[in-house]
């Protein structure tokens, strides 16, 4: 029971929060401290970079797609980087693979997900005024703008972007004069990145400090939604392997600016020797991999996490096995960290060694192939109501599913070892990363735009977004898989100077529409996104009847999220279907002893059983 005191306090500090914000446009929307707006500027840059992102996709899949046909009208854009014979440059369609890699994995998927979702929702959903810091949470926006800008002045220069592949594997990135884009692009790609991960290192302490130490009374960690749990984890993993990146990127820049050689040994350029020796390429892809396979579970963590909460929501039951999708959640971060190397099967690695990276690989199977269990039986025989948001997170539960499944072929190193370099690889990581972690974001949004912007999104938009998306996405992905193990090589440029590609001609052509088709679907979402932020219907204070404590603020909630007091947890965030409840769904707010189950054994309550000549069982002080 609050006291008057705590109350009073209570009182004074959303005072304070209220009178703090009382400021000017630059304030409240620019240099805002408040977390739901930083989440708002983290979901718009986002979107920015995913149409940018999705548009270089399409313009390479037009390369590849259609080897033979002019893209002469493309000129008014791209300019000097189309040929005078209508085709894309060579060095610009590398610049295109490895900006478009680079910004889906980092900007979309990391910053535009978790910066998103961990904003808005840790607050909101743990019971607290604000994040642990205010300010650092506003500098890890701005971090996070900083590196955007940088990135994409990069895409203006003479020379071109960094065209060294999205793993920016030395040499081609530890030698300026090696090609084109690895001069002044290459550079702005290290300078974005270093800014990119003091933003994400920023974010991910306040994260942790605020599920730690700004849950409200009653919020244990027993009682946080799955949501929270994959937040928590997510910025665990990125505390510790971004910084080996950056570790890496800085190393990099020695080699390429102060004369090292960390990554270099025995290198000729034009018949011509360098002087560096006793480096190691080889170095340069351990570290990169230390972040590169955790960052897979850094963008896929939300996603399930925001998965949970709909599936449970829109199933009208409770989340099947929630201490075991913690559990799950838990045992992939610490896997996730001892996997790296089964993307370095093709450098030469000892047998041994490379068997025991398969064992771990295959073992990090386990956890996921729960959570797709728990999944499924949450949605066995519940009440499903088919929202948008609904749709995107069962589409996530089958690319997990299918995209997963491939990646058993390439964590055995015999099998990796003849399809790494094909378009089988690249269909794995976009299914079971890329497209499964899109849908996630999407589906996030979807669900809780209406406590974004205190409206609601259009639903027929919403399922024509969902089906053309998710139908498109296997059209392009399925062939890969088949092609790729028919041997089609990945980042070539062209493929007709093999003439035992050629009959892959349709099925290239095939994935280029499917590519264009899925990319018209996001202006569908673009469309129905910024018109109902300001012509949608007006939204309930909870549209979906959901349980947890972001529903009980106001529809518009300012800063400081609770107009009086935060309101107390009592009971675990998924009492959907209770027997014997007035509805389907009791909040985290409501006491026990206002439900139906205040009639039965509670938490470290006494049960005590008398069996005399009235067959009596009492219960608490109740008898029945």
């Amino acid at each position: 029971m609050a006291t008057a005191t705590d109350i009073q306090a209570h009182d004074v500090q959303h005072d304070e929060h209220e009178h703090e914000h009382h400021g000017n446009f630059w304030t409240n929307y620019i240099f805002c401290q408040d977390h739901k707006i930083i989440a708002k500027q983290f979901l718009i840059t986002g979107m920015f970079w995913a149409l940018i992102g999705g548009l270089m996709s399409v313009v390479f899949r037009l390369q590849l797609g259609f080897p033979e046909a002019s893209l002469e009208w493309l000129r008014p854009i791209l300019h000097g980087w189309i040929t005078p014979e209508g085709k894309i440059d060579t060095e610009f369609y590398l610049a295109l693979v490895t900006m478009h890699g680079t910004i889906m994995v980092f900007f979309v998927l990391t910053a535009g997900l978790s910066g998103t979702f961990s904003n808005f929702l840790i607050p909101l959903q743990v019971g607290a005024r604000d994040m642990a810091s205010g300010f650092m949470n506003m500098l890890s926006y701005w971090f996070f703008f900083l590196s955007s800008v940088v990135m994409f002045s990069s895409l203006f220069l003479s020379m071109g972007p960094a065209s060294g592949g999205w793993t920016i594997y030395p040499p081609l990135s530890a030698l300026p004069q090696a090609m084109e884009g690895s001069g002044m692009g290459m550079t702005l790609w290290l300078v974005a990145m270093a800014l990119f991960i003091v933003s994400t290192l920023l974010g991910g302490i306040n994260y942790v400090t605020t599920i730690i130490n700004m849950r409200t009374k009653g919020m244990s960690f027993s009682r946080l939604p799955l949501t929270i749990w994959a937040f928590f984890f997510t910025a665990i993993i990125g505390i510790l392997s971004f910084p080996v990146l950056f570790g890496a990127a800085l190393l990099l820049i020695f080699d390429r600016s102060f004369g090292t050689s960390f990554y270099l040994s025995d290198i000729f350029i034009g018949g011509e020797a360098l002087p560096n020796q006793g480096g190691s390429p080889i170095l340069f892809q351990h570290l990169f991999w230390f972040l590169g396979h955790p960052e897979v579970y850094i963008v896929l963590l939300p996603a399930l996490g925001i998965t949970s909460e709909i599936i449970a929501t829109n199933s009208r039951k409770p989340i099947f096995g929630y201490k075991a999708m913690v559990g799950s959640m838990l045992f992939i971060a610490i896997l996730s960290f001892v996997v790296w190397a089964h993307h370095m099967f093709v450098t030469g690695m000892n047998p041994f060694l490379g068997s025991i990276f398969t064992l771990l690989t295959l073992i990090i199977a386990v956890p996921s192939a729960v959570k797709i269990f728990n999944y499924v039986t949450t949605l066995y025989r519940g009440n499903i109501l088919f929202t948008p948001a609904m749709l995107f997170s069962i589409g996530l539960v089958s690319f997990f599913l299918t995209g997963g499944i491939t990646g058993l072929f390439l964590g055995n190193s015999a099998v990796d070892i003849q399809l790494h370099d094909t378009y089988f690889v690249v269909a794995h990581f976009h299914l079971v990363m890329g497209s499964a972690s899109f849908f996630g974001m999407i589906a996030g949004v979807y669900h809780w735009f209406p406590k974004m912007f205190g409206r609601m999104m259009d639903d027929r938009l919403g399922y024509i977004h969902f089906w053309v998306t998710f139908v498109g996405v296997y059209m392009v992905f399925f062939p890969l898989h088949y092609i790729g193990i028919a041997g089609f090589p990945r980042r070539y440029y062209t493929w007709t100077s093999f003439e035992t590609f050629n009959s892959f001609a349709d099925l290239n052509m095939l994935v280029s529409v499917a590519a264009m088709l899925t990319m018209s679907a996001q202006f569908v979402f673009l469309f129905n996104f910024i018109y109902s932020i300001f012509r949608g219907k007006k939204a309930p204070a909870n549209p979906w009847n959901a349980t947890t404590l972001e529903w009980t603020t106001p529809r518009n909630p300012k800063h400081g999220n609770w107009p009086g007091e935060i309101p107390t947890v009592y009971r675990w965030p998924y009492d959907y279907s209770k027997p014997g409840a007035k509805e389907d769904f009791i909040p985290q707010t409501v006491p026990y002893s206002e439900t139906p189950e205040s009639n039965l054994p509670q938490e470290n309550e006494l049960i005590k059983l008398e069996v005399g000549d009235s067959d009596s069982i009492v219960v608490g002080d109740k008898q029945h």
